[in-house]
Order: C-alpha cells, then sequence, then structure tokens
C-alpha cells in the first residue's frame, strides 16, 4: 500500500480461495466485540483490496458499520459492488486511505487487517494510535506474509539486483519487507497494555496450472515490478521469461500440481475493558 503499486484485481483474485483462508483463520480467533448498549458495532478493514473478505465480516457481524479502506482506485473501483446494506441491518462501505497515514476518525470496536501492512514500512508505528481509537474491549487483529526469504520472493529480489535490471527496478523487488517477526509483534502489542494472541502458519498451497507460482506472484509481489516496466512491453516479456525459468526450477511441477509453501503471521490484540 505504501507507494502503491498499479493493482490488478482480477489478477488478485484468481487465487481468491487461497487469499482467504487466512482471513478465515483470523477472523476464528477474534474475541467477542464489546456490546455498548446495543450500539452496533463498527469496524475497520485496513487495506480492504478489492472488497471480497470484507463482506466476511459482515457474516460474522450482521449488524456492523463496516468501512474498507484502500489506497488503490482499482481495488475499490472492485470493491463498490458490495456496498450498502449488509443482510443483517448492518453497512458497508468503501474509502480511499493509504495506512501510511491512516488515523481513526472515530471510536472502532474492531481494526482488521489482510495481508496488507507489509506494505506500510514502519507500521508498528500507527499501533498506539490505531488502539488508542479502540474502543475499551475492542481488538485490532492482522495477518501479513511472512515468506519473504522463500525462493518466490528471494528469486525476484536477485534478478532485480542483476545488472540488466539494477538500474530500472532498483529495490523494486525488495522494498515491501517491512514485517517483524511474531515475538516482535507480541513485544510491540504487548507494550501497549493489550491481550495478545500471536502465532504463525505455513499453508503447502497446490496450485494448477502453467506457471502457477508465477501467476500467484503476479497479483502480489510482482506489483512494483510490472508498475516501473509498464510502459515497456518488451522488458516485461523478458522479465517475466528469466523470472519465469528460475522459479520453475524452485518450484518443480508434480503429479498433482505445484507446491507453493506459504508462511503468515497473525496478531489479535484485546484492548482492556
Amino acid at each position: 500500500m505504501h507507494s502503491a503499486p498499479t493493482w490488478d484485481p482480477q489478477q488478485y483474485l484468481r487465487h481468491a480461495g487461497h487469499r482467504t483462508r487466512p482471513f478465515l483463520d483470523l477472523l476464528a480467533r477474534i474475541p467477542v466485540l464489546p456490546d455498548p448498549g446495543g450500539i452496533p458495532p463498527r469496524i475497520a478493514d485496513l487495506g480492504c483490496g478489492p472488497g471480497n473478505v470484507t463482506v466476511l465480516l459482515a457474516d460474522r457481524w450482521p449488524t456492523a458499520r463496516i468501512t474498507g479502506f484502500d489506497n488503490s482506485p482499482e481495488m475499490l473501483d472492485k470493491a463498490a459492488k458490495y456496498a450498502g446494506t449488509t443482510p443483517g441491518g448492518g453497512t458497508l462501505d468503501f474509502r480511499p486511505a493509504d495506512a501510511a497515514h491512516w488515523t481513526p476518525d472515530g471510536t472502532y470496536d474492531l481494526i482488521v487487517s489482510n495481508a496488507a501492512l507489509q506494505w506500510v514500512p514502519n507500521h508498528p508505528e500507527s499501533f498506539p494510535v490505531w488502539i488508542e481509537h479502540l474502543r475499551p474491549g475492542g481488538t485490532f487483529a492482522f495477518q501479513v506474509p511472512g515468506n519473504f526469504t522463500s525462493p518466490s520472493h528471494a528469486l525476484l529480489g536477485e534478478l532485480c539486483d542483476a545488472p540488466q535490471w539494477r538500474e530500472r527496478l532498483g529495490e523494486h523487488g525488495r522494498r515491501f519487507v517491512h514485517i517483524l517477526e511474531p515475538a516482535g509483534y507480541l513485544a510491540r502489542l504487548s507494550d501497549l497494555g493489550c491481550e495478545v494472541d500471536v502465532w504463525e502458519t505455513t499453508y503447502s498451497q497446490l496450485l494448477v496450472g502453467d506457471d502457477p507460482v508465477l501467476d500467484w506472484v503476479k497479483g502480489t509481489a510482482l506489483r512494483p515490478v510490472l508498475t516501473a516496466l509498464a510502459d515497456d512491453p518488451d522488458a516485461i516479456r523478458e522479465f517475466l521469461a528469466e523470472y519465469r525459468d528460475l522459479l520453475r526450477k524452485a518450484y518443480p511441477q508434480g503429479p498433482h500440481g505445484t507446491v507453493f509453501p506459504f508462511r503468515r503471521i497473525f496478531a489479535v490484540a484485546r484492548k482492556p475493558e
């Protein structure tokens, strides 16, 4: 989200099932929200993307007033179809905002972020103000990818640093690595007085089709590169061909598809009553 690349919602949603699963696992660990006299809960989804997981919040909290925030016009355009009254009588809307600078406009019962904060440098520095704007007993919950040392990302960084690409791409293959290890998040959130649950999971994802790992990263990690080369289609084809060959060696296709291990880091922090 920081210094945002151009996003392609359709490409991102090509692997919607695998991308949604960590959010469902996060959602399952969020405790009961405050109940201040029957007032519907207020929820922020920070980095909502195309809105397909934001709507799942309305399934858990049917009467909630839910706002999805994102700084990608392409993603917000895709999410707009979900806006309006929810089946349980709540509301869902979407607004432009950059998580690098977002300050809550009031009190929230839940602030949640799904696979977005890795794009935001120094995002833990925003935790105090986000926790401050939670209602007592409210929750801040997020998950971020934790696979930036995996072959998919290491190879991308090395290729961007190669002589033929270094001048044009610089740090585009590495610049989004802004996460802490689980113990770091545990310490930061505990220091703020929260009751904290932090864990990690590695999903062994079975991807199918031709060059499925390349297809996966086209929706996320490759966006800064594709944006930087957007005015040069020949360069895009050349870069993708080189990266594809590296990925084929790192992730060989098996009889059932291509196994793509993906580590995720989760944190749920509940503010004291």
